[in-house]
């Protein structure tokens, strides 16, 4: 009978175009060590493991794993916005109980700050209770806000790139628009993803990085009012008869309505109103120094999923920080998440290493104010410095059939539960006062 270690890994937060490549990392490096036993994917992250609901990855066909490179989203083994809270001792005593169930010494969260805190207690407590556990963390999010802002736990992450090219490429469709249609509509607001940090929004620049667009950023940092906006807006009408206005989600308009997630994180798509909007309004019932009308354009779960748009850098490097994973949790380096750190000179390239899932996970990441431009609602030849090199050259080449994209179905190839049933306990207990 084999002696080998079972691994489950899991995925937490919102999605992102990359976030399955990073699981394909993750399996066919697993697949391919001495000391991994079956590689199982928690299906809809630690609410899966909770419901000991564990699909079987290794048996999976490998064309099926294969095609996670070009699968966006968490569809293939599904993400929660489900957080253990240091209350929740069922739910950590549960965990515990599946890990012995199925032999598991390896647990590993892809997600961010609040994924690497869970990867770092689950672990810690499994091993206080005897059992030989590794836990491990796998970066992502597209809104590039995990590890410092100095950029020494890691650089960027999973998904950021993406992202940040698919608004690239928005903001180039959206002034095709705006220039043809500004005698009625000179003004375009468009609100981006990003919560409280501007790395999304501020990609914006990338389409024009020689600034020859009537284009003004709001980040969520941006030091203005309504009223400034206002201003700036009509400033810029009267030099070009046209603007384009991206704007954060985060960006301060005051009371939006807003509606919260387990995490405690604002879900600005669920709120009562957009940011976009109430810019909208703001400068239609205000006036526009020049004729017509200020139109918005509020981008959905879009910018997380659309892969068509992915980088190939970032296609890359997702894969890579998943090998990284396995090869940290079959080393049996414990505590850690793998991650990427960008080499020094002008030739741009990375290397795969470790941070400490305690110092992630602790960690808070700013938008740097030196890339915020003096004016306030732009940013600076730093960022696009900083930004242009994730994106890769091209387009992704995507599978089809039948003109249909060609994506991962994995088989319903599930671990036989040996457990009773469970219900989260944060789903039937209020969170004591």
């Amino acid at each position: 009978m084999s002696t080998k270690k079972n691994l489950i890994v899991a995925q937490s937060g919102g999605p992102s175009p990359v976030i399955n490549n990073t699981l394909r990392g993750l399996v066919e490096a697993a697949l391919q060590t001495d000391n991994i036993g079956t590689v199982y994917g928690a299906h809809h992250g630690i609410e899966g493991v909770l419901k000991e609901e564990l699909i079987n990855l290794t048996d999976q066909p490998a064309e099926e794993i294969s095609l996670l490179r070009y699968t966006p989203a968490a569809g293939s083994i599904g993400t929660c916005r489900y957080k253990l809270k240091d209350w929740q001792n069922e739910d950590f005593d549960r965990c515990i109980e599946v890990f012995k169930a199925h032999n598991i010494g390896y647990f590993v969260y892809i997600g961010g700050n609040d994924s690497m805190d869970t990867a770092n207690k689950i672990a810690k407590l499994a091993q206080e209770r005897g059992l030989d556990m590794i836990g491990i963390g796998g970066p992502k999010t597209i809104d590039n806000d995990v590890g410092d802002s100095e950029f020494k736990l890691i650089d960027h992450t999973p998904g950021y790139a993406s992202t940040a090219k698919y608004w690239m490429h928005m903001i180039q469709y959206a002034n095709e628009e705006n220039r043809g249609s500004c005698p009625a509509d000179p003004v375009l607001v468009m609100q981006a993803m990003g919560r409280k940090i501007g790395y999304i929004p501020a990609a914006a620049r990338l389409a024009d990085p020689k600034r020859e667009m009537p284009l003004q950023i709001y980040m969520a940092e941006s030091p203005c009012s309504l009223e400034e906006l206002h201003e700036n807006v009509n400033k810029q009408l009267k030099q070009d008869g046209r603007c384009i206005v991206v704007l954060s989600e985060g960006f301060d308009v005051g009371d939006i309505g807003a509606r919260k997630d387990s995490f405690g994180h604002t879900s600005f798509s669920a709120s009562n109103i957009t940011v976009a909007q109430i810019v909208t309004n703001y400068l239609n019932d205000n006036g526009l120094a020049v004729k017509g009308a200020a139109r918005c354009n509020v981008s959905g779960t879009d910018q997380r999923h659309a892969m068509a748009y992915a980088s190939s850098v970032d296609l890359d490097e997702a894969y890579h920080a998943g090998e990284m994973a396995a090869v940290l949790a079959s080393t049996g380096q414990s505590g850690y998440m793998s991650t990427i750190l960008r080499n020094e000179g002008d030739v741009y390239s990375v290397r795969y290493d470790k941070a400490p899932l305690a110092e992630v996970a602790n960690s808070e990441r700013t938008f740097p104010k030196e890339w915020i431009s003096e004016n306030g609602y732009d940013v600076t030849d730093e960022f696009v410095k900083y930004a242009k090199p994730l994106l890769g050259e091209g387009m992704v080449s995507l599978p089809m059939i039948d003109g249909r994209q060609r994506m991962t179905r994995l088989q319903n190839l599930f671990a036989d539960q040996k457990l009773p049933s469970y219900v989260p306990q944060a789903d039937r207990q209020e969170a004591p006062k």
